[in-house]
């Protein structure tokens, strides 16, 4: 942000722009930087991919928790918006989002009231997920005692794995117990297969989702479904191509609405997610394009305290660093516009402390105090939640618009 008269009790937050600002000149670094081409990519590709699937898509709103994506998310056809809390669910219908899977069960009286809340809006479609009878029971008498239906999915899971039930039995005794709840409405069954793992993770991953349409096919022949089309759903943001086939294997389309789940694809990134989309390009060479790493975080060299060694001004306060160190990518001279990047992906960041990078120099690359440095990230999920703002620039690297995060 450009310097400006404020009162001594304000606070310039980190990253602040403003429209038109550019960043190499104007904004106060660290900041999050969405680059405004690759999203539109990743927005069009994702809904393309989903919609010639045959499926629905529901992105996890949880990923970036900015009210100004998921409007872009469903503005490009997205059935609805994924979240995982009673208070991420708030926020998104504070700001419009009127279909929401909660991909998580909903425990607690105080949760539930949020809920119940913004069911008196008639034009609300919430499901949430059930794995446990004592759960069922606790949502029934809530909601019944406020005159109120909630839609509930039974959640289904794998052994070791995180919620839902563990077997096909305890399925069908849990659509039972929802069946003795008249203030419970059973709208589906969802599962996630990110928790499957090792050397045949993909032969489980198409086993488990071929399991869930089965556990489908039952539960509709013996009327436990609200809905003439109940809803069967899993995907997370690296096995949706999978999912998706074999959704598509067992005719999903034309008894049930597949509704397919991923987040982190609306940025991307330079890490996990990036291999992943290799190996769904690997897998399906009918794509012949992939997504984009739209989102980075730039920072400046704050020190340079000896050779071929830089510290930069960014850290665990700012990026992500539980999949992998955060990535250099450009640097830029400040002020100097139009911006010209120069190619330091040769140097390497070692380590993140709270405020502080710490970057080997490659040979060859020359770094002066104040040059700025764009990084990739890996996991954008854990970047996002450590801002309140970032910026939507264009291919010049002004700001086209500032932007929220609701965590």
């Amino acid at each position: 942000m450009t310097t400006a008269t404020v009162n001594k009790d304000a606070v310039v937050e980190k990253g602040a722009a403003n429209p038109g600002d550019q960043l190499v000149r104007d904004v106060s670094l660290p900041a999050l930087v969405i680059h405004d081409k690759a999203l539109e990519h990743n927005l069009r590709w994702m809904q393309r991919f989903v919609s010639d699937s045959g499926a629905e898509l529901a992105p996890h709103g949880k990923t970036s928790m900015v009210p100004a994506l998921f409007q872009r998310q469903l503005q490009h056809g997205a059935w609805g918006m994924t979240l995982a809390t009673a208070t991420q669910t708030r926020a998104a219908y504070a700001h419009g989002v009127r279909r929401v899977l909660m991909a998580n069960q909903l425990v607690g009286a105080p949760n539930m009231a949020i809920i119940a809340e913004m069911l008196s809006d008639s034009m609300f479609d919430f499901h949430c997920m059930v794995d446990h009878p004592d759960n069922v029971k606790a949502l029934g008498e809530f909601f019944a005692a406020r005159g109120l239906h909630l839609n509930v999915m039974i959640e289904y899971g794998v052994v070791g794995g995180r919620c839902g039930c563990r077997s096909e039995e305890e399925v069908m005794a849990l659509a039972d117990a929802i069946a003795a709840q008249p203030a419970l409405k059973l709208t589906g069954i969802e599962g996630y297969e990110g928790v499957i793992h090792g050397d045949k993770a993909i032969a489980g991953i198409r086993a488990f989702a071929a399991s869930l349409v089965r556990l489908a096919v039952t539960l509709q022949d013996k009327g436990a479904f609200a809905l003439d089309r109940p809803i069967v759903t899993a995907s997370g943001s690296a096995w949706y191509d999978l999912i998706a086939e074999e959704f598509d294997k067992q005719q999903v389309r034309d008894r049930f609405l597949a509704v397919l789940r991923p987040g982190s694809y609306v940025v991307h990134d330079h890490g996990i997610y990036k291999e992943a989309q290799c190996c769904v390009l690997d897998r399906r060479h009918d794509l012949n394009e992939g997504l984009q790493p739209a989102m980075e975080v730039w920072a400046h060299v704050q020190s340079m305290p000896e050779a071929g060694f830089a510290v930069i001004a960014l850290g665990k306060r700012d990026v992500a660093f539980d999949a992998g160190m955060p990535n250099p990518i450009k640097r830029y001279t400040p002020g100097v516009v139009p911006a010209q990047g120069d190619d330091v992906s040769a140097c390497k960041v070692t380590a993140v402390m709270d405020q502080h990078a710490f970057m080997t120099v490659a040979p060859g690359v020359e770094l002066k105090i104040g040059d700025i440095i764009s990084f990739g990230t890996s996991h954008p999920c854990l970047t996002f939640d450590k801002w309140r703002t970032g910026c939507l620039v264009g291919d010049d690297l002004s700001v086209i618009e500032t932007f929220e995060t609701f965590f």
